[in-house]
């Protein structure tokens, strides 16, 4: 990153030694779009001290990774051969990096258990639109109409934090595909490598996981006859270089060459089904193309994704809240499928039922979709969506207004209503609720009903795979609603581990199972303070912890329930409503390893613009866009929440001895670098410097708030220029 303008200088202090501003080969060597700093040094005990002096000359940013009006960050494609052959890795390009790969999972991917493939298109992509059912998913393509969709980076973090892979699209269509396809097909292999390279490197780059091959327009005979070495060095090359990747090919050209969907595997498109991963079907089949693929697929039966259009466009089996009678006769023959634009729930009804509606479309089709369990721990989440009207950290609110960020989705449960066995009538259903919140921007909603003929209820939130380490504490924030005085307690499923085998995990039978509720945790260790410090308290907004401490050995988490049991002595039916605001399962161990400390933040990419003027009296006010980078340890950290403190001269306002100004939340980044919009900062007096300081919080997998001390910092003093 940039690190001064020539009106710009900066210096780190770590003891008393000072670190030069840049190497001889960095000043020899720039980096693209670098600027060498000045050799003024500022000597500060505790944080990067950056000096600017005001100035309102243009200072555009590439337009492809930034808003051009405001400078925030943004997601992009690519539109044609040239720019897809001609891209590098950027350093403007870090801000839509995943976090990593996909989380482990049981079953793996490599399974042979039929996968539930679901394929985004949302009114042309990119848009800020949002999908919590993952659990039920095992591969996200996400799709548009654009030659080379990088999936943005919020919708990739979800998806691996659920265990789930993630696609971009390599699209071509009309005669404009027709050339293309002919410029890089047609030719010799050193042209349909170098596009299959270029594709590789930018899906290891983002830490996405694969490519979705969708060639729909005509090809000549010297292209087709490509297109299979093109699919296999593609795939041999994307195995290589990222772990578990994926390349399948849309049905849509056969081997002649002719754009003729098949809606099958069949002898016509047999040869690009063997040259890659896997084939996603065209949706205008019937049952009669499943049996017939039955002798095509042979042992490969989960690598055919039978497509399913939920709009149900043409002559389909069923679409819509019909899409059931679809998935039922895939699964039937044992196939794989492919849900293409499950995005209808939102763009044909009614906006304001979108909850409701995403809800009943997916428990429709929940006795088709298996689910696969999560497997290692730190397991936490606050059931966040990655949306809100407002912000909230720990029950304390801290923005009020609708915000979007997908990356701060967090691990979602098992959705649906569940009734008990039998004659009884209780019942329990789990949803989404933005209305309230304990961490992030929403809380899961649970409503249910008691029985007078039994005592309590219970619901599965999460399917697990963990082994047990010697010690596990867990915790519940929960808030009961209205006068309910049901019992809210935490069970787990246990397996026996002996029936593991070296590599992985087997499936448990039900015999093997018991059902165990943990003892609470009432005097925590004196480490784990800041984990357990709320425990057993009764929280603001009426939230409540409970903690748990499970010594078990041997054994295996299979699932997470939550229970509710009907006040004693009572006889009555017990309706209750019960907010989730959050989960944690954590290995005693990890909370005592110290944590890495956020090191080394520098500004940089200042960009000023004056504020609109309130009146005429006093200097008008100014806006500040800048860059932050730091370095931190990545595997350590859900995110990372940003602040800033404003004042004027040298003293740090957030530091203050007397009153110290509380941070402002800025808000959220997952990479190493965030970038600042349009702050409204104070203008310099004369002969004073202003002062603005930012600080970055790592907040840990194991959930807890590192104490401010701890945070990495950096102040930036800016000054008007003298006349």
């Amino acid at each position: 990153m940039e690190a001064a303008t020539p009106a710009r200088a900066a210096a780190r202090r770590r003891g008393r030694r000072l670190r030069a501003p840049a190497t001889l080969k960095e000043q020899r060597d720039p980096q693209p779009g670098r600027r060498l700093p000045q050799r003024r040094i500022e000597e500060d005990q505790e944080e990067a001290v950056f000096r600017e002096v005001v100035s309102f000359t243009p200072d555009p940013l590439p337009v492809r990774y930034y808003d051009k009006d405001t400078t925030k960050p943004i997601s992009f494609y690519l539109s044609s051969l040239e720019e897809l052959l001609a891209w590098t890795p950027n350093v403007e390009d870090g801000f839509n990096v995943a976090l990593g790969p996909p989380e482990c999972r049981q079953p793996p991917l490599s399974s042979r258990r039929p996968r539930t493939l679901m394929c985004h298109d949302m009114m042309g992509g990119y848009l800020d639109d949002s999908f919590y059912h993952w659990q039920y998913i095992d591969i996200f393509v996400y799709f548009s109409h654009h030659t080379v969709t990088i999936p943005p980076v919020g919708w990739t973090n979800a998806a691996h934090r659920h265990g789930v892979c993630v696609l971009g699209t390599f699209i071509t269509e009309w005669k404009e595909g027709e050339r293309l396809c002919e410029a890089f097909l047609a030719g010799d292999e050193r042209s349909y490598q170098a596009v299959a390279r270029q594709l590789v490197l930018i899906a290891q780059f983002f830490r996405f996981d694969g490519w979705l091959i969708n060639i729909e327009n005509s090809l000549s005979l010297a292209a087709v006859g490509n297109v299979p070495h093109f699919l296999r060095y593609l795939t041999t090359q994307l195995h290589q270089q990222v772990p578990r990747g994926l390349v399948l090919w849309y049905d849509s050209v056969v081997s002649s060459g002719q754009l003729t969907w098949q809606d099958e595997l069949n002898e016509h498109n047999r040869v690009f089904f063997d040259s890659c991963d896997g084939l996603f079907t065209n949706y205008n089949w019937r049952e009669e193309h499943l049996e017939r693929m039955l002798g095509q697929a042979g042992e490969r039966l989960a690598d055919v994704y039978v497509g399913v259009d939920v709009f149900a466009r043409g002559n389909v089996v069923g679409g819509r809240f019909h899409t059931d009678k679809s998935l039922e006769l895939i699964r039937k023959h044992g196939f794989s499928v492919a849900l293409f634009a499950p995005g209808w729930v939102y763009e044909c009804l009614e906006k304001g039922d979108f909850f409701q509606n995403q809800d009943k479309f997916w428990s429709l089709l929940e006795r088709y979709l298996p689910t696969h369990s999560i497997c290692s721990l730190p397991f936490v989440t606050s059931f966040c969506l990655g949306m809100g009207t407002r912000r909230v950290c720990y029950g304390q609110e801290e923005a009020v207004g609708p915000w979007y960020h997908l990356s701060a989705q967090e691990i979602q449960p098992l959705f649906g209503e569940h009734r008990l066995e039998g004659n009884g009538r209780g019942w329990v259903q789990m949803h989404c609720c933005l209305e309230d919140a304990w961490n992030g921007g929403s809380s899961l909603l649970i409503r249910g009903l008691i029985p007078p003929e039994v005592g309590n209820v219970s619901v599965r939130l999460f399917s697990l795979q963990v082994p047990v380490p010697p010690k596990v504490f867990l915790s519940m924030v929960y808030k009961l609603e209205g006068p309910s005085a049901v019992g809210v307690a935490l069970e787990l499923t246990t397996g026996d581990a002996g029936s593991c085998h070296v590599g992985g995990i087997s499936a448990l039978s039900a015999e093997t199972s018991s059902r165990r509720s943990p003892r609470p945790l009432r005097v925590p260790p004196t480490k784990l303070a800041k984990w357990v410090g709320r425990c057993g308290q009764q929280l603001s907004g009426g939230w409540v912890q409970r903690c748990y401490e499970v010594n078990l050995r041997g054994c295996l988490l299979q699932a997470l329930f939550v229970n509710f049991s009907r006040p004693p002595g009572s006889q009555e039916e017990e309706n209750f409503a019960c907010r989730l605001g959050e989960i944690q399962v954590v290995d005693a161990s990890s909370l005592l390893t110290p944590l890495p400390q956020v090191q080394a933040v520098t500004v940089s990419q200042v960009r000023w613009q004056p504020a609109a003027s309130e009146g005429e009296s006093g200097p008008a006010g100014l806006r500040l866009s800048c860059t932050l980078h730091w370095a931190y340890l990545p595997p350590h950290v859900r995110c990372f929440r940003i602040h800033c403190c404003r004042g004027s001269g040298g003293d740090s306002p957030c530091r203050a001895p007397s009153e110290p100004e509380r941070p402002t939340l800025l808000g959220l980044a997952f990479v190493n670098r965030y970038r600042i919009v349009d702050l409204a900062v104070a203008p310099a007096e004369p002969g004073r410097d202003g002062r603005v300081e930012f600080l970055v919080e790592p907040i840990p997998k194991e959930g807890f708030l590192v104490p401010r001390a701890e945070w990495g910092r950096a102040a930036m003093l800016y000054s008007t220029p003298r006349t």
